[in-house]
């Protein structure tokens, strides 16, 4: 039987990781156990802690991650990346050189008959003046264009490491635990969307690094948690969306 598998928020090369290398090997690991029935792989945002493609530069590193993606690809696997509030600044390199699908917007897709809503979910239902300028900001294209070009790399791409983790530790210590239908963000969204949507069964998130799978009227809202701490992921067989954690030591038994 062939599956869909969702993951978001793994943070890779995050300062505040103490080992970023074994870190990148375990998504490298679960990449490869998942391959074997992937039907398609859903990189739901933030799965680097800080990206941002200059015209003939990268950041340094993830080359075990982006092998493995370009990997899976080349075979056939259909890979979409979905961009976070950390990794949004991919300008063709992702889609060029490694093949993946890039969305900068919400997906909406039939999977084994079933309609999805898939997003990172950073700024849905959330009010938040300081947030919404900050996503303004960050997605404005002239401003991408003048960091792009008129910034030094180093400087760039300094600034933007340093930028990730202090936003990273801030976040840490003030995310709270789930809010309840009536007060969690991407829950109030949702609800909301159903009235332009009703046909979707399934709303999928990342973002807010808890887990949870709750029924909203004839719908389903989903947030993966994240491959960073909890190292968990979902998987759609057309029947059931269930949330799993990946545990590194049963796939090397």
């Amino acid at each position: 039987m062939k599956r869909y598998y969702f993951l978001s928020d793994a943070h890779l090369g995050s300062r505040l990781i103490d080992d970023p290398k074994a870190h990148e090997a375990k998504i490298v690991a679960w990449l490869d156990q998942v391959k074997e029935d992937a039907k398609a792989i859903f990189l739901v945002g933030d799965i680097f802690d800080f990206w941002f493609e200059y015209r003939f530069v990268v950041p340094k590193g993830y080359t075990l991650l982006l092998g493995k993606l370009r990997e899976l690809t080349s075979s056939g696997l259909d890979i979409h990346f979905f961009i976070g509030n950390h990794d949004l600044w991919t300008f063709g390199y992702l889609e060029q050189e490694v093949g993946l699908i890039v969305h900068k917007e919400p997906l909406k897709t039939d999977l084994l008959g079933t309609p999805f809503y898939i997003t990172h979910g950073d700024g849905l239902g959330d009010n938040s003046l300081s947030f919404k300028l900050l996503r303004k900001i960050f997605h404005n294209k002239t401003l991408q264009w003048m960091f792009r070009n008129l910034v030094p790399t180093q400087l760039g791409l300094g600034f933007g490491y340093a930028w990730s983790a202090y936003d990273r530790k801030r976040h840490d210590k003030t995310i709270p635990p789930y809010l309840g239908p009536e007060k969690e963000h991407l829950m109030v969204f949702a609800r909301e969307a159903q009235k332009t949507m009703p046909q979707i069964k399934y709303y999928v998130f990342g973002h807010r690094h808890i887990l949870l799978n709750e029924p909203l009227n004839q719908s389903k809202v989903i947030i993966l948690g994240d491959f960073m701490r909890r190292f968990s992921y979902g998987v759609w067989d057309g029947k059931t969306f269930e949330l799993k954690k990946f545990q590194m030591e049963e796939r090397l038994k």
